[in-house]
């Protein structure tokens, strides 16, 4: 007899609604007046807003009307700071700053016109930030009393990161040009300003050998300048010397993830030879103070992620993620290392109804690979399996609670949520191997996946599915079109044509396409065995489509293109548009939408109307 996942008891019933209204976020700190500020994006409307937590008190500083998001290279970040009695911020409508006081007056606009800002950091009365205008970027700074506009830096392609030192004297920042990408090749520079905000010849201090992604310069107290650099495989803490950097004492592991978004803070140091950072050790994040003797202190190990890191005289402030908790704003006394939470995302199922992840590590094309496996709920042998690849493609999957992996393993199904070669978190080497080989190996390590669990008796090979959004998609589909793996797959606002992606997407990852797999001109053959809309008679399984009318990154009409080329062969097809949504859907009813109607057609493939009206 056959039955769906849905027949599977489970301890408890995770509701699609529930799934999405869980992924509240918090997305950037900033420590001032006392406490820390923080932007909080809640799904239930789309919107993000800054709160500022005080000695217990937590307060909504933005009005209703405002979203603070930036969109600089269409992933934004940096959208907020702090500067003396007033936060300046990104608002998501227009782009624009806006001057809020802390005495809960109306915003003010700081700039106005068609440019776009993101990456903002404060110091002496400026605003340096990442002003992008239309395909045009540069480094300026924006006076916060008059909204004077000064413009630092112009002429590379791409700005990112911009820190000042504490006596208002020094900038740095990172840059690179096309067609590198931010975490192959940057080069990190500096310059000296005088009283009047303006800039000596910028110096570059390091990069300059296209062999070397550095990233999140800072100062510490004294003016001393650091950085992250790669150029020893991982991501690791670096200073700057008289004749260049030198490395500091840290873990041979990745302290960052892949620079997608501006002002991402993931190592600080504290003076003295003291610092706080994060690091992965296989997947799982660690957070630690090193103090000015060398001694490491392992900080909150209950969590196992943390990012956006942030400093005052009494606390270190983070957010973090667990395995049974999906955020989380700490505060962390730095005399004691006691852990207070400030604000929490309420999971919607108890600790001892999560699933929690196992690491996975499985050959695949003589290499190893890494992600995480996750059981059903139900604790059934040889479950039916949804192979989980996330996007970027150079990104990373992290072992915390995801309502959407409790959402599937509640019914039934066992998830592998996959660190495909090409992810960050297990240095440069393992990052590059995607280099021309999208398409090719995380196809092998999506479907060697397939084949590990089902020899342990993990998961059901002929009940595997696969789902992935943006360029997880696009391996969705290839493992679809060029493999026999899997039964059935979901590709959300994936990659079909990565040519036509290539014409038209925006200036950030104009040439991302060329690195990934080659010249589309001088590779032509190349991008033609791998271009899913081109082999799209070779699919013959059903496939689900999701896509928001608004993507500027993978355009509708790759989506429109796959779906018309299936249903001309004859198979069947799902597709959902989303007219409100953009490269990643913000709105809970749409997240909730598509991920019940990616349920319903998983079942409908498992078990067929007529198989399932004849109980057979």
């Amino acid at each position: 007899m056959t039955r769906t996942p849905a027949a599977f008891p489970a301890p408890e019933r995770l509701s699609a609604r529930d799934a999405v209204v869980a992924g509240r976020d918090f997305v950037e700190l900033a420590a001032g007046h006392g406490g820390l500020f923080w932007n909080e994006y809640d799904p239930a409307t789309g919107t993000c807003g800054i709160w500022h937590w005080r000695e217990g008190a937590l307060t909504r500083v933005t009005a209703d009307g405002f979203s603070v998001r930036s969109r600089v290279y269409e992933y934004g970040g940096g959208a907020f700071c702090v500067a003396n009695d007033a936060v300046v911020f990104v608002n998501d409508s227009d782009q624009q700053l806006y001057r809020l006081a802390l005495d809960g007056s109306v915003p003010q606009p700081l700039t106005r016109g068609g440019h776009r800002y993101g990456g903002l950091r404060y110091g002496h009365g400026r605003i340096l930030a990442v002003e992008e205008d239309h395909d045009t970027h540069r480094l300026v700074s924006i006076g916060v009393a008059d909204g004077v506009r000064t413009v630092l830096a112009e002429g590379a392609d791409f700005y990112a990161a911009p820190a000042l030192s504490e006596d208002g004297r020094r900038i740095a920042w990172v840059e690179w040009q096309r067609p590198h990408q931010p975490w192959t090749s940057t080069v990190l520079k500096s310059m000296t300003l005088d009283d009047g905000g303006q800039g000596s010849a910028p110096r570059v201090v390091a990069g300059s050998d296209d062999e070397e992604s550095l990233q999140q310069p800072c100062f510490d107290e004294s003016g001393h300048l650091f950085c992250l650099t790669d150029r020893a495989d991982f991501w690791q803490p670096w200073q700057e010397h008289a004749d260049g950097l030198e490395p500091l004492p840290a873990a041979a592991a990745d302290h960052a993830s892949a620079p997608w978004q501006l002002a991402q803070q993931s190592w600080l140091p504290l003076g003295g030879g003291a610092s706080l950072g994060s690091w992965l050790e296989d997947g799982f994040g660690v957070l630690g103070y090193r103090d000015g003797n060398g001694r490491v202190h392992r900080l909150a190990a209950h969590y196992s992620r943390f990012r956006n890191l942030a400093v005052d005289a009494g606390h270190f402030y983070c957010v973090a993620a667990s395995p049974d908790c999906p955020a989380a704003v700490l505060a962390i006394r730095r005399d004691d290392h006691h852990v207070e939470v400030l604000a929490s995302v309420a999971p919607p199922l108890s600790a001892d109804s999560c699933v929690r992840p196992q690491p996975l590590c499985y050959p695949s094309s003589g290499a190893q690979v890494n992600g995480f496996f996750y059981p059903p709920a139900s604790g059934a042998a040889r479950a039916p399996l949804v192979v989980f690849v996330h996007g970027g493609p150079t990104s990373a999957c992290y072992p915390v609670f995801d309502p959407r992996i409790q959402f599937w393993t509640q019914r039934g199904f066992a998830v592998a949520d996959l660190n495909y070669r090409g992810s960050t978190g297990y240095g440069r080497r393992y990052r590059q191997a995607l280099h021309l080989n999208w398409g090719v190996v995380d196809v092998d390590d999506a479907c060697a996946a397939v084949g590990h669990l089902a020899a342990r008796g993990l998961a059901d090979p002929d009940r595997a599915f696969i789902r992935g959004s943006s360029a997880g998609g696009y391996t969705t589909l290839c493992a679809l079109a060029f493999r026999d793996v899997f039964r059935g797959g979901a590709s959300l606002y994936g990659v079909s044509d990565p040519v036509a992606l290539a014409r038209v997407t925006h200036k950030f990852e104009a040439d991302y396409i060329d690195w990934l797999i080659g010249d589309p001109t001088a590779d032509h053959e190349r991008f033609h065995d791998r271009t899913p809309v081109l082999h799209a008679d070779r699919i013959r399984v059903p496939v689900a489509f999701f896509q928001g009318e608004l993507d500027a990154v993978v355009v509708p009409e790759q989506t429109r293109s796959m779906v018309n080329a299936l249903k001309a062969n004859g198979i069947a097809v799902e597709a959902h548009y989303y007219a409100d949504e953009r490269h990643g859907f913000r709105k809970a009813g749409n997240q909730a939408h598509a991920l019940q109607a990616e349920y319903a057609f998983y079942c409908r493939i498992l078990e067929p109307p007529e198989q399932s009206a004849s109980g057979i």
